[in-house]
């Protein structure tokens, strides 16, 4: 594993051990191959082997276990999530922005709406549209912060907002 300069402690949770999302690219990121492997080795969740494999670059790969995924669980968010994230990982930023979009209209207004902002604000963020990263962020924040979410995710969502709200500040 390559060395990470500043180490890798105050960077937010990915979800999955041995990644943490990078603060300056917002994108996971494998900071523990061997927790990672680990994990792997002892899950049996096709989710879990597909974000890895987004996670190391690997969206043609993601795609086909996801499409075997989707065939058993048609319905799964945390599927359709790895759908659009295949997209913006794929570099085709407008369909991912497009997809969340519409998995945003679907969960509106229930629990699941923050982590829609969240993914929404990050390829908004690669896209190069930083206001509207901005407001995704700060939207799944406020979500998370009156829905009593979990620290690591309120962690998350304030290292994005706070991101993104620099990148925007330096571009003016």
């Amino acid at each position: 594993m390559a060395f990470l300069p500043g180490g890798t402690s105050d960077w937010p949770d990915a979800g999955f051990p041995g990644i943490k999302i990078n603060p300056d690219t917002l994108v996971p990121q494998i900071v523990n191959e061997d927790a990672v492997a680990e994990a792997l080795a002892a899950s049996t969740d096709p989710g879990d082997r597909i974000f890895v494999l987004l996670v190391e670059g690997h969206p043609a790969d993601a795609a086909e276990l996801l499409a075997e995924a989707r065939y058993s669980d048609p319905s799964s968010l945390r599927l359709r999530i790895f759908e659009a994230d295949v997209l913006r990982v794929s570099n085709r930023l407008d369909r991912a922005v497009e997809l969340f979009r519409q998995l945003l209209a679907e969960t509106h207004g229930t629990p699941d709406e923050a982590v829609i902002r969240q993914h929404l604000g990050r390829s908004y963020f690669a896209s190069g549209n930083i206001a509207a990263a901005v407001e995704s962020f700060t939207k799944a924040l406020d979500l998370r912060v009156a829905g009593s979410a979990d620290a690591a995710l309120i962690y998350a969502s304030t290292v994005a907002v706070r991101r993104a709200r620099d990148v925007l500040e330096h571009s003016s």
